[in-house]
């Protein structure tokens, strides 16, 4: 064994230098796999290359150095290895966890940027209408009685339009916040679908549709909020008036099997396929028929969004399909059984 220090550095460099270059291509072409693989083999590089490097020290002699050398490093791999294993996975759950955090972080970001763009416009239009109608007014622009009464009852219709996406806007911030707390009671499913089919009746017949009920013979017994319940089916039962041409009909429908089920159908234009991931979202506007234009309904366009706030509430879900013709939006949650007779 050289007795100088850079025979030993090189022999030890062509010992260990070996290793580390084939540890550098494995990890090279492994690099898309699993992680607790990429670990081990960061773990067996040092630990091969001090044995390598011992071994071209000695100048392959086994001597009784090198011999506890191998043991201890033996050892050594023995618990690091499955170490680095349980590591590699933990490593692995917590980037990817971190990657969903961070998309679904963009998604709500993207989201959110939409909600102001869209909230602002929509804010503004109505405003911008009562200013100016404000101003005719007050300059005696208009004098006309007719044209008077005519001013005055736009802009109570934009008034109002405005107090509800202001109610809205508080409603979702609420839901987001998780700061919505709901009295829960045992309801009958089918009361809530007739109560909502008969309130929407004039709007739908006012837009030349034909809305109808269809329910089950026996009762579907949910625990729910009734007025929360009551809003989530006005609000798919609006949004099918909004997007069905004249002359469609919609169904609203109820009934059971391992959760209980509300159903509003339509005979629209469906659900472009790239929007049926988001219609859900609040602020979110696509570009079929569905959307609603500038001037049509005075909602505030966050029906659907808050539908999904309030059926997470109740742990229940909401979701939407396309039928032929028209779209189909259900919801489900937990079905209760009904009370005994003697009870």
């Amino acid at each position: 064994m050289p007795a100088d220090v850079s025979g030993l550095i090189g022999l030890a460099l062509i010992g260990t230098l070996p290793v580390v270059a084939a540890g550098a291509l494995v990890l090279r072409l492994i690099r898309n796999r699993l992680l607790s693989t990429s670990m081990v083999i960061l773990v067996l590089i040092p630990t091969l290359a001090t044995l390598t490097g011992f071994v071209a020290v000695s100048r392959l002699m086994v001597t009784d150095e090198l011999w506890r050398v191998a043991v201890v490093l033996t050892v050594v791999t023995a618990v690091t290895v499955p170490a680095a294993v349980l590591l590699g996975r933990a490593q692995a759950r917590q980037l990817v966890w971190e990657q969903q955090m961070l998309e679904q972080e963009r998604v709500a970001e993207q989201s959110r940027r939409e909600l102001v763009s869209w909230v602002s416009h929509d804010l503004r239009t109505p405003l911008a209408g009562i200013r100016a109608m404000g101003e005719a007014l007050a300059d005696g622009v208009v004098d006309a009685d007719a044209d008077i009464t005519r001013y005055g009852l736009q802009i109570v219709r934009d008034t109002t339009r405005l107090s509800a996406m202001v109610d809205d806007l508080f409603e979702m911030s609420k839901i987001n916040a998780g700061a919505l707390r709901l009295h829960l009671e045992p309801l009958d499913l089918r009361e809530l679908v007739d109560e909502v089919c008969a309130a929407n009746e004039p709007a739908a017949a006012r837009a030349q549709l034909t809305l109808t009920a269809r329910q089950p013979l026996t009762r579907v017994m949910v625990a729910a909020s009734d007025q929360a319940l009551t809003r989530v089916l006005t609000n798919l039962v609006g949004n099918a008036i909004a997007h069905t041409p004249p002359g469609g009909r919609i169904e609203i429908a109820a009934g059971a099997d391992d959760q209980a089920w509300a159903r509003v159908t339509d005979t629209g234009p469906g659900i472009a396929p790239e929007d049926l991931p988001r219609i859900f979202e609040a602020g979110y506007r696509g570009t079929t028929a569905r959307t609603p234009g500038l001037g049509e309904s005075g909602g505030s366009g966050m029906g659907l969004a808050i539908a999904a706030g309030l059926m997470s509430v109740h742990s229940g879900t909401i979701t939407a399909t396309n039928r032929e013709p028209g779209a189909r939006l259900e919801i489900r949650l937990p079905r209760l059984s009904p009370p005994s007779a003697g009870g």
